[in-house]
């Protein structure tokens, strides 16, 4: 791919940024017209890579096919070697082997894995004290005035009630001992993997507890398309429906993927919003790793709603790393110990702003 395809790549790429954060804005007109381009930059995209493409493929057609190369000093040695036995070789380490370089990096390469944090589902907010309570107005159950007759007597009406959620934060710390000479003879950036190593151990930290407080709530069961619907219409408060996000694991997204209407076709949609690209009934879709988000018992989690009005995370104090060569028996033991603590909790805002859905993934007979 050459230069301006790659140029191209970019600009749709940070078209769909920009609309996604004049959708966060609330900016509908900006973030459709964000989109729109977009969308004709793909389009434009797609004519040049076709022409590219086309392109290349005439002169590679072109190119003169490569004759074999006629060595006869290889074809020599080649001859040599299947003639006698104890000829020097490279597998043998007396016989030559010793003489040939190996390659040995020390490079840190990373397997590609997916780290979701569920922490950008949520609303995190950061306090500066180990408690305290936030106050909330009970959703109303009114009825309205009632009609009085001219000197009649007015009716007392109830007042409006409220709800305390009280929180105090926890600490979650541990460490991790490394030798001096790892840190003196090794030739990469030993310190900044342990921080990277630390960070993700905070990440998975804080998606257990997440959702071990969505996992509070009553799982339910969802059996097809349509209980997806009655959960966006009808079981959810209309305040949330366009606010909602349809939270799964992998297993999930592969039966949503799979949905078609009656005509054969696919009912997730395309979403510039939406993590995934996709979108359900106007619902973007969010997918997290099986290994994060896992299934039990064949039962995928389905989990639609607000997240953010649903569970507030109160964060005391952010990841601290520090590093010491004389804590505890490291001055005696050579060793420098690397430990993280963190505060905060997990706690419940609004329970009837999800629904924990459970899709029962078991073949039928």
């Amino acid at each position: 791919m050459n230069k301006e395809l790659r140029e191209m790549l970019e600009a749709i790429a940070n078209k769909k940024e920009e609309a996604k954060a004049f959708l966060v804005e609330n900016k509908l007109d900006e973030a459709k017209a964000a989109k729109d381009e977009a969308m004709a930059l793909q389009n434009k995209f797609d004519i040049a890579k076709d022409l590219y493409d086309e392109e290349k493929a005439v002169i590679d057609n072109k190119e003169p096919a490569k004759t074999p190369e006629n060595n006869e000093v290889k074809n020599f040695i080649n001859g040599v070697r299947s003639k006698f036995q104890n000829a020097m070789s490279e597998g043998s380490k007396t016989d030559g082997g010793y003489t040939v370089p190996q390659d040995i990096q020390t490079k840190i390469n990373e397997q590609r894995e997916s780290k979701d944090s569920l922490e950008a589902l949520v609303t995190v907010e950061p306090v500066t004290t180990l408690s305290g309570s936030r106050v909330f107005k009970k959703r109303a159950q009114q009825t309205g005035f009632a009609k009085v007759l001219e000197s009649g007597e007015i009716a007392e009406k109830a007042t409006p009630q409220f709800t305390n959620l009280e929180y105090k934060v926890d600490k979650y710390a541990g460490f991790l001992r490394v030798t001096s000479e790892l840190l003196a003879d090794s030739d990469q950036a030993i310190e900044g993997t342990i921080t990277s190593w630390i960070g993700d151990e905070s990440r998975v930290t804080r998606n257990q507890l997440i959702l071990a407080e969505l996992g509070t709530k009553a799982k339910t069961a969802i059996a097809d398309v349509d209980a997806i619907k009655d959960v966006l219409n009808v079981t959810l408060d209309p305040s949330f429906r366009y606010t909602s996000t349809i939270v799964t694991n992998q297993d999930g997204y592969n039966y949503l993927d799979k949905l078609k209407d009656k005509d054969g076709n696919y009912l997730l949609q395309p979403s510039v919003i939406a993590a995934s690209g996709k979108q359900l009934f106007g619902v973007p879709v969010q997918v997290i790793s099986n290994k994060d988000l896992p299934t039990a018992a064949n039962k995928a989690p389905l989990i639609i709603g607000d997240l953010k009005e649903a569970v507030v995370l109160f964060d005391r104090k952010k990841t601290e790393v520090r590093a010491s060569d004389v804590a505890s028996d490291a001055y005696l033991t050579d060793v420098t110990l690397f430990r993280a603590i963190e505060r905060f909790v997990v706690k419940t805002r609004d329970e009837e702003a999800f629904v924990y859905g459970q899709l029962d993934l078991t073949p039928t007979p």
